[in-house]
């Protein structure tokens, strides 16, 4: 059974400066069409519920009224216990947050990313703080108790100061969740090329890495549980629906660019939004399907689980594979706790403090 559903969204306002995801700030015109696409492309979906829904984007709030009830009505009909819905500052109104409420909606995600006006400025941002903030307190005052606000370190120019205010001010709003990612400079993006021009001035590793154990340890005084490297919850807050990919199980993805894994496949939609909403149209949105092997599916099984701050149950990945993790992984699982990268008890396996800051490299280790 395929317990959750991905919902992609590709439209922004203005796209950020790091974003290398499958979105556009052009594409206005195509939003009702692409819509009418999402919905025909759930009506094939056979599943009748979901345990947990995940909007994303791009910018799911930049939908009008109109598009976004057209939406939340399908969706709602799947009857999530958890239905989270992405949003940025300057894209969420009063209205917008009291339709969300309506059907069902019950976990927002907020992109804040820093506290200071200057350092979102440089990432593109479209809001400032007070606009984070006037969102953030709306979305309280409709009846949302379940808000993840996503920050980011390790920003050109940023300090320590900068990332101890951005912190301690966020844990004093009282959110539920945090998701706390160090800055990638990933191909394609604009950030990429002043990189390449020497025009972007990056934190030192060193420094980096002072911002992540501070975010740990500062976070775990405040009341949150670090359960994934990057992110940290309220007692039983945690994302529902990104466990699904940590622990590798299936789910689905609709909306262009949407990847799916799927009775032991998986697949992706065509990318561009005018091919997507052309394919649907015809009725295939799918433009790569490949068959998980074997191999495959052990691989990933090991490098997301390891992700997860409990690791991987041994017992979990023998009722899986039918076979005990050493007899498939001995020798790497070995040489990795010799190196003091993976630490192991009577029931699991995850990665060492030390690990987590080399995690890349561990995962090296069950790909062949």
């Amino acid at each position: 059974m395929i317990n959750s559903l991905y919902v992609h969204i590709p439209f922004c306002i203005k796209k950020c400066l790091y974003c290398d995801f499958n979105s556009y700030s052009n594409m206005w015109s195509y939003e009702d069409k692409y819509i009418d696409a999402l919905l025909k492309e759930a009506d094939k979906i056979e599943e009748k519920s979901f345990n947990t829904i995940f909007v994303g984007g791009g910018t799911p709030t930049t939908l009008s009224l109109y598009n976004l009830e057209r939406l939340l009505k399908k969706l709602s009909k799947y009857s999530p216990k958890e239905f989270t819905f992405e949003g940025n500052p300057g894209t969420i109104d009063i209205e917008k947050l009291k339709l969300l409420k309506y059907y069902g909606v019950n976990r927002l995600s907020i992109g804040l990313q820093a506290w200071q006006n200057n350092l979102l400025k440089s990432l593109g941002r479209i809001h400032d703080l007070d606009s984070f903030l006037k969102t953030y307190n709306e979305a309280i005052k409709v009846g949302f108790d379940n808000i993840n606000i996503d920050l980011m370190f390790a920003i050109p120019d940023q300090s320590m100061d900068d990332w101890v205010c951005t912190l301690k001010n966020v844990v004093k709003l009282n959110p539920q969740h945090l998701s706390c990612y160090s800055l990638i400079i990933e191909e394609g993006t604009p950030f990429f090329k002043l990189y390449n021009e020497n025009k972007l001035k990056l934190v030192d590793e060193d420094t980096d890495r002072e911002m992540y154990y501070f975010t740990k340890d500062y976070l775990s005084k405040n009341g949150f549980k670090q359960y994934e490297i990057s992110n940290f919850a309220k007692h039983n807050k945690e994302c529902k629906h990104n466990i699904t990919y940590w622990m590798d199980e299936e789910y689905i993805g609709i909306g262009a660019g949407a990847h799916s894994y799927c009775k032991g496949y998986r697949y992706n939609n065509y990318l561009n939004v005018p091919e997507y909403i052309d394919a649907t149209q015809k009725g295939n949105a799918i433009q790569n399907k490949v068959k998980v092997t074997v191999k495959d599916e052990l691989e990933e099984f090991m490098f997301m689980g390891l992700r997860m701050t409990d690791g991987i149950l041994k017992k979990r990945f023998k009722d899986r594979f039918k076979k005990d993790i050493y007899d498939v992984y001995g020798s790497e699982l070995c040489e990795l706790k010799k190196l003091g990268l993976l630490v192991e008890d009577k029931n699991y396996i995850k990665l060492s403090s030390y690990g987590i800051d080399v995690s890349n490299k561990v995962f090296e280790y069950f790909i062949k």
